[in-house]
């Protein structure tokens, strides 16, 4: 188990990949599947969007 654990990913409003993303890693977590939904999380963390103004 990782020391640190870092908090879940959300995914983007409005991203079809990372609303996606976020059924595959809740469907993985239902079979107990902890490594695809790692995973999931990585690449929601990863996924690119573009800046909004003001950040």
């Amino acid at each position: 188990m990782d020391p640190v654990p870092v908090p879940e990913p959300d995914p983007v409003p409005g991203c079809d990949v990372c609303t996606a993303l976020a059924r595959q890693r809740a469907a993985a977590r239902a079979v107990g599947d902890q490594t695809t939904a790692i995973d999931c999380n990585i690449e929601i963390r990863r996924h690119p969007h573009p800046k909004r103004e003001g950040r």
